[in-house]
């Protein structure tokens, strides 16, 4: 009985964190959110600065935008994946967590709804044509 009960639970946290994960974020407070990020990255267009532009970052390898010189462990990393929801959830949230040994200082956005809510807002800005 105690296992029908844990595997009921376990399924229950499972359908809960699905159902928030799944959940859009909101652009424009998003928007706000990236404040924090402006200062070294840019998404209205595909000038870099100290970090790489995010214009059109949503699909795109990792450590690939053209033009901006990655760190090896970034470049590393990105082999094989594209930036999606799931990979910047993460991401956003501990960057040298996941890329260890990235040359980016930000400690990352702690709030998952900043999270969701820069990743909706970021959706706005596709690569260009």
């Amino acid at each position: 009985m105690s296992r029908i009960i844990a595997a009921a639970c376990t399924l229950a946290a499972l359908s809960l964190s699905s159902a928030a994960f799944a959940q859009e974020g909101d652009a424009a407070a998003g928007e706000t959110v990236f404040k924090k990020c402006a200062a070294c990255h840019n998404v209205s267009d595909a000038k870099h600065k100290v970090g790489p532009s995010l214009q059109g970052v949503i699909g795109r390898q990792p450590g690939t935008a053209e033009g901006f010189k990655y760190s090896k462990p970034m470049m590393d990393f990105g082999t094989g994946k594209v930036w999606d929801d799931a990979q910047l959830t993460a991401y956003l949230a501990n960057p040298r967590g996941v890329v260890k040994g990235t040359r980016m200082a930000f400690a990352g956005l702690k709030d998952p709804k900043d999270v969701s809510n820069v990743i909706a807002y970021l959706k706005t800005f596709p690569a260009a044509q």
